[in-house]
């Protein structure tokens, strides 16, 4: 499904989708018309979203930016109660409540001239921004994209654009090389021994993975962290991590932070504090859902699996 429509100017209140694309059954792509937002953005930046005025506050990672267009692009995995519901509602032509920011500090590119960049799943669409920002800064860049299969696979086209190199991995083999991002990562190490940085935003876990996979060689590591988070201006504190032996907040201080330092077991232990609450709100949203459809309906909660949205809790 891809839908597309011309953007200009509205008057209605909220933030008008004018593209939506389904990569998969959970993930989704919506481009948001917000002149303000793609003419202040940077690579790695975020958004909070709200869909309506009862809704959940949702960290995302700011995907792609149009400045001519005006455009915000945000790349959404369906896991929780918020984003599932932006999953059922939001198409072309629909409004979201709020969308804030740029939040967060944009990364620092500084004179990198060999950089690799990785995602993995979800983490394939916020790492675009950094490729082709380092790209434009001078870089060369290699690129290390995960996917579980070919029929998942989003974006090869962009990444090829501004990518010098760009290694592909499956988990089942169907494309490019059978392994986890980790295995592109060796393969790259393998080849270049004149790699300066690495990016990673990918689950905890594998970005965990990935500054192991460096550390023995000292490469510079930097890691995009999405712990959970309420305001994203640092007031709250629930998105405090652990960099060495010093409490950061990931709204304000971060995303980026020193994968060498980030302290991945206890961002893991956190990111499953509200597992109970969030279960109940997914249970009687979806009842809620039910009760609206009409006998032998089947209802878009039906079709949505598990996988892991940036930044919701």
């Amino acid at each position: 499904m891809d839908d597309r429509h011309e953007t200009g100017a509205g008057c209605e209140a909220g933030f008008k989708i004018v593209t939506r694309e389904d990569f998969s059954d959970v993930t989704f792509l919506l481009e948001i018309e917000h002149p303000l937002m793609a003419k202040a953005a940077r690579p790695g930046q975020f958004v909070i979203v709200i869909l309506h005025d009862h809704g959940e506050r949702i960290p995302l990672t700011i995907a792609d930016f149009d400045r001519r267009r005006g455009i915000v692009t945000l790349v959404i995995q369906a896991v929780g109660k918020s984003t599932r519901e932006i999953q059922q509602t939001c198409h072309v032509g629909a409004r979201l409540m709020s969308v804030t920011g740029p939040m967060g500090e944009p990364t620092d590119l500084g004179d990198v001239r060999k950089v690799v960049l990785v995602g993995g799943g979800l983490g394939v669409a916020p790492i675009f921004p950094q490729a082709r920002a380092y790209k434009e800064n001078g870089a060369y860049v290699i690129g290390v994209v995960g996917f579980r299969t070919r029929e998942l696979v989003f974006w090869e086209d962009k990444f090829g654009a501004c990518c010098d190199e760009l290694i592909i991995c499956s988990d089942d083999g169907s494309i490019g090389i059978k392994g986890l991002v980790t295995d592109g990562i060796a393969q790259a190490i393998r080849k270049h021994g004149d790699i300066d940085r690495l990016v990673a935003i990918d689950p905890p876990i594998m970005m965990k993975a990935a500054a192991e996979a460096t550390r023995p060689h000292g490469i510079e590591t930097v890691v995009s962290l999405n712990p959970i988070m309420v305001d994203g201006t640092g007031m709250c504190g629930g998105c405090r991590v652990k960099i060495g032996d010093r409490m950061k907040f990931a709204c304000v201080d971060g995303p980026d932070f020193d994968g060498h330092e980030v302290d991945f077991d206890d961002l893991m232990n956190r990111l499953k504090r509200y597992r109970t609450e969030e279960k109940l709100a997914f249970e009687k949203w979806s009842e809620a859902c039910r009760q609206k459809l009409p006998d032998g309906a089947i209802g878009a909660t039906g079709a949505i699996g598990a996988g892991g949205a940036a930044g919701e809790s």
